[in-house]
């Protein structure tokens, strides 16, 4: 064999294997120019929802700073509510009469009388007392009544509301409310 005839040899095995790469490489290119088009919209995407992501973590930050900024006055509104709208254990009773008198007066509602039941609650500092009443009015004053038990400086929520009877011109009611005294 001649020098010749080796070297074209030589050529035929090293050009084929680097004709396969060559077409290996423009492969992949295509394929990454390919890529390169839909790539950007998922990472334009991708970039929108994390932004929309931080965005709804940095409000959840902000509200929770806010509310840490705000607790203090929130203790501060607890104890004047507790201290204004409840009542203190020694006058309660009398005071819970004399407002619900009062508010009865206004309305045009006649009260039957009041029977109390204490309930202590342990480690709250307050002690529940139930309050049964019947009413006798007619419709308008019976709202008027409930309005002034809503607006009283007192604090008291209306557990039930039972109608007992119906005469002329007017209804009966028998109440059920809740207070709270300080202890």
């Amino acid at each position: 064999m001649t020098v010749k005839t080796t070297w074209q040899a030589w050529k035929v095995w090293v050009g084929i294997p680097l004709a396969l790469v060559l077409t290996l490489d423009l492969a992949l290119a295509g394929y990454l120019w390919r890529a390169s088009y839909q790539q950007p919209q998922a990472l334009r995407t991708e970039r929108d929802r994390l932004a929309l992501q931080a965005k709804k973590l940095k409000a959840d930050v902000d509200r929770g700073n806010k509310i840490r900024a705000d607790l203090p006055q929130a203790g501060k509104d607890c104890d004047a509510f507790y201290q204004q709208s409840f009542l203190d254990s020694p006058t309660g009773y009398s005071r819970i009469e004399a407002d619900l008198g009062e508010i009865a007066m206004k309305s045009g509602v006649k009260i039957s009388g009041y029977t109390f039941k204490q309930k202590e609650l342990k480690n709250r500092g307050v002690t529940e007392v139930q309050i049964t009443t019947g009413l006798e009015a007619d419709y308008p004053a019976v709202i008027q009544f409930i309005n002034g038990l809503e607006r009283s400086k007192n604090f008291y929520l209306l557990d039930s509301l039972h109608l007992s009877s119906v005469s002329t011109g007017g209804i009966r009611l028998d109440l059920d409310l809740h207070t709270y005294f300080r202890t």
